[in-house]
């Protein structure tokens, strides 16, 4: 059984047990027709996987996993607020006339700060100490900008990225205040942000090691419940493998392309989920 689809049946079915509703709350998504978007939650979700043994993504349901990481290279890569730097189509939702989300993500991510070795921008910052300080605990990205939150679209749900080396493994922890079990699905998240911590293991001289997801609200929307019932009655297959181009050590010189994933054998899934938004 992949890891993934284990995590993510567990924490669904934690939801749907023992969650807390937040109905009558003056809640502020709102479905295509107006009507408030009210979710079950838990509070403080942690998922930890071993690179080195698999990959996050789930079978029960197919991740899309070249616009995973076509997203986590339009943010770090490109360092882009604009979605038409995008493929896919995730964030039209909130873009603008012009296709940008603000000054959210890839923004952030970009903009240069004042250190005592130079100017840096957050992405820079972490490649520089991961082969200049990679006994430091201070590798860490963040992109709630109080100052600039009423400037985004929509304020950063996977906002912190914590890097950490232990011997020769590169490992990483996501911090996400919101997660939208079945939109997105742990599984994408938790495969980009993998991703994201191999390439930067790879190009600083380390192997990838731990990958720990934590989710602030881990939640299920009303409308969304009978999928995620549906979902969790499948028998999970094994998982996949995955693999990355090893010749590149340059972290803007990554690709989708540069990855494989080789043996993944999914469910079918063909019901249309509708956004809160």
């Amino acid at each position: 059984m992949s890891l993934a689809d284990k995590y993510f049946i567990a924490t669904c079915k934690d939801i749907l047990e023992n969650g807390v509703w937040d109905k009558g709350m003056n809640v502020r998504p709102r479905w295509e027709d107006g009507t408030p978007a009210y979710t079950i939650k838990k509070f403080g979700v942690v998922h930890r996987y071993n690179l080195q043994e698999e990959f996050p993504l789930t079978t029960i349901r197919k991740t899309a996993w070249k616009s995973a990481i076509d997203e986590i290279l339009w943010m770090w890569q490109k360092k882009s607020n604009n979605v038409k730097e995008l493929s896919s189509h995730i964030w039209d939702a909130w873009a603008d006339e012009e296709g940008s989300i603000g000054k959210a993500y890839g923004y952030q991510l970009g903009v240069k700060h004042k250190y005592k070795e130079g100017l840096f921008d957050q992405v820079d910052r972490v490649l520089f100490d991961l082969k200049h300080n990679p006994s430091s605990r201070r590798i860490i990205t963040n992109l709630y900008n109080h100052s600039d939150l009423n400037e985004m679209a929509l304020a950063p749900c996977a906002y912190s990225m914590t890097f950490n080396v232990t011997g020769n493994k590169l490992n990483g922890m996501l911090n996400q205040r919101s997660q939208d079990m079945l939109t997105a699905g742990c599984g994408f998240n938790e495969f980009q942000y993998s991703a994201l911590l191999a390439m930067m293991a790879q190009v600083s001289g380390f192997e990838a090691g731990e990958f720990i997801h934590v989710i602030a609200d881990a939640h299920i929307y009303d409308r969304h419940i009978p999928i995620v019932e549906q979902l969790i009655k499948r028998e999970p297959k094994a998982a996949p493998i995955v693999e990355i181009d090893g010749d590149i050590k340059d972290f803007y010189k990554f690709t989708v392309d540069s990855f494989q994933v080789k043996e993944y054998q999914t469910h079918d899934f063909k019901e249309k989920i509708e956004v809160a938004v």
